[in-house]
């Protein structure tokens, strides 16, 4: 029997602690939310395969090189209107498996979690954009991944708790008067301006706001590093046989982890997927 996916990715989740990174990964992977999560110790994992490439990543509008007056400018005369996309349409759909590894973010246990940035291709920079104090970490925690980490490892910055961004009236009730309404503020104390400014300082490709509550945003962050990690791939940036890469190709051996996940094919219907915990976080 032929393996669901083509390639495995390592992908590591970094952050300070109570930021939401734990969440993010029971979402992508459970479609859930657990209110209230045991903190980390050293490291959790969890295992997704996802759909990267044509035609997938054209209907996601992930990474997508071209523009239209790009496309229109490099196309000839007598090309067809519609022959790039019936191409890719006909292309096979490549998949990613994601090896999630969710690290801790107390200072307690910093010097176990930067041992596991080693070997891994992808990673979730992730803060809480209601505590600034996290998004001021961001930086050393970055200055940590790419000390430790291959160069050029794909890395894409979350703001997650996006739900509390927001200002909503909550509905509250009281013996005597029935249902009143209160108005929740917002709390947003990180801008998305300032976040994509940060981005741009620091070489940073790509910024996303998440609610692991919701789901919303959450499929796209993962997305957004698969998709990268598989142009490096189609690209020759990556040694398919040396695990130093984190990426391995088709003729990767299988393991317990691999016999533990599940296929998703994911979409931007974020949190609509459903499942048993299983080997999964």
């Amino acid at each position: 029997m032929s393996q669901p996916w083509d390639y495995i990715a390592k992908i590591v989740s970094l952050g300070d602690s109570g930021s939401g990174k734990s969440s993010l990964t029971i979402r992508l992977c459970e479609g859930r939310f657990t209110p209230h999560h045991d903190v980390t110790i050293g490291v959790e994992f969890g295992s997704r395969i996802v759909s990267v490439g044509p035609p997938a990543s054209k209907s996601l509008h992930i990474n997508d090189p071209s523009s239209t007056s790009r496309s229109k400018a490099s196309k000839p005369h007598n090309a067809s209107p519609n022959g790039d996309s019936q191409q890719q349409s006909e292309l096979p759909q490549k998949h990613m498996k994601l090896s999630l590894w969710d690290t801790a973010g107390q200072e307690t246990y910093k010097s176990i979690t930067r041992s596991y940035f080693r070997g891994a291709s992808g990673a979730l920079l992730v803060f809480d954009i209601t505590r600034h104090s996290t998004f001021s970490s961001v930086t050393s925690w970055l200055h940590d991944l790419r000390q430790i980490a291959e160069e050029g490892i794909v890395v894409v910055l979350v703001g997650n708790k996006l739900d509390l961004a927001t200002s909503s009236t909550v509905t509250s009730h009281t013996s005597t008067n029935g249902a009143s309404s209160l108005e929740r503020p917002n709390q947003r104390q990180v801008t998305r301006e300032e976040a994509e400014e940060w981005c741009r300082a620091n070489g940073v490709l790509q910024y996303v706001e998440t609610s692991a509550k919701s789901g919303e945003g959450v499929e796209r962050a993962f997305l957004e590093v698969a998709e990268r990690i598989y142009q490096n791939i189609e690209a020759g940036k990556y040694d398919l046989n040396d695990r130093r890469s984190g990426v391995k190709g088709p003729n990767a051996g299988s393991g317990s982890a691999n016999n533990a996940s599940r296929t998703i094919n994911l979409g931007l219907k974020d949190g609509t997927e459903k499942g048993s915990r299983g080997g999964c976080c």
